[in-house]
């Protein structure tokens, strides 16, 4: 009898259509590898360095401004173009390319340099969930984008190149293909079933409970099924909603506390700034309804076992498919039974 605590198995993504091996029984196993240096704690209010506080010059010579809030400008060095280039290649239907326009905006979730996510208050996380919405209006309104995604990489070992707590929004001509393998996912549950997806998905986890970590009025955040990293999260709305466009104004500050919330738990694990990447996945701009989206967020981070143990994608990953230890059954219980203060806060009292 298959024990899924205990012993290796498969587990399916429906989101994507791919498949996980769970190892519970490795969890065990000794780490000699390579471990990481956590960041260091303390940073000052402001930085007369950094290219993103208010005030300062940035790379390219501008200024910014001395901004109260959330601050949203376009990448210096955004990795899209507005203007597309003309042609294409295709030379034996194998070799392949298409030019891609599009734009790069980079969003400073505070003036601020030393306040990440789960250090400030849900009134100015709300602050950032309002300035998500009228980017994804804006940049999808335009007749040249059909996709919006809005992200953040947190800590150098996601590769941030910048302290400053901010995160990123990419708008292009196509959709990617991470959400366009939702999208294709989504449509056929929708026309097999006649509901969403993620709906029914919810209703399963509310219903069994073991892979809860928080939940409010409207959100809730929870370790999926088929969670690849160690500590992968979703973060869903209990309504069927397309894009984050569509929240209620109650919505949008459940989403901010949930937000809270979650980045404290993830702080709290290891007493560190938690590291991660993370993402909202909703519906294309292209013009289309898309009734099978459901407005979701990933959390992807890469720690492990300790604030310098994390876990490598290498070897079976990239040749097989991913590979996890620690269920994720044991990842929620961890996180949910987390103190709900900050342990900053927390130390302070």
């Amino acid at each position: 009898m298959l024990d899924t605590s205990q012993h290796p198995h498969r587990r399916y993504n429906p989101l994507t259509g791919d498949w996980i091996l769970v190892s519970p029984h490795r969890a065990l196993r000794p780490w000699q590898g390579q471990q990481e240096t956590p960041e260091a704690e303390i940073r000052p209010a402001y930085d007369p360095t950094c290219y993103l506080c208010a005030g300062n010059v940035r790379a390219n010579g501008e200024v910014n401004p001395a901004y109260p809030g959330t601050f949203v400008f376009d990448n210096d060095f955004g990795a899209l173009q507005p203007a597309p280039h003309a042609g294409a290649v295709n030379i034996g239907g194998l070799l392949r390319a298409e030019p891609e326009a599009g734009l790069c905006r980079v969003i400073c979730f505070s003036p601020r340099h030393d306040l990440t996510l789960p250090e400030m208050p849900v009134a100015d996380i709300r602050g950032v969930v309002d300035v998500w919405v009228q980017e994804y209006l804006t940049l999808g309104a335009r007749p040249d984008i059909s996709h919006v995604q809005i992200f953040e990489n947190k800590g150098t070992v996601m590769g941030c190149s910048n302290p400053h707590p901010h995160g990123q929004i990419w708008a292009q001509q196509t959709v990617p293909g991470e959400p366009a393998k939702e999208g294709v996912q989504q449509l056929a549950y929708l026309r097999q079933h006649g509901r969403s997806l993620l709906t029914d998905y919810l209703a399963l986890e509310l219903q069994e409970g073991k892979r809860i970590v928080f939940e409010n009025e409207h959100f809730v955040v929870l370790v999926p099924y088929w969670a690849i990293w160690p500590f992968e999260t979703l973060l869903l709305p209990r309504r069927h909603i397309t894009s984050i466009e569509q929240l209620t104004e109650a919505e949008k500050d459940s989403f901010a506390a949930a937000l809270q919330q979650l980045t404290i738990r993830y702080d709290n694990l290891f007493n560190i700034s938690f590291p991660y990447s993370a993402g909202l996945h909703q519906r294309p701009t292209d013009g289309q309804e898309h009734p099978e989206w459901h407005l979701h967020m990933h959390f992807y981070p890469p720690l492990l076992r300790s604030a310098t143990v994390r876990k490598f994608m290498v070897g079976y990953e990239m040749l097989g498919n991913p590979q996890r230890d620690i269920t994720p059954e044991f990842s929620a219980e961890k996180l949910r039974s987390l103190p709900s203060v900050h342990y900053k806060l927390a130390a302070n009292d």
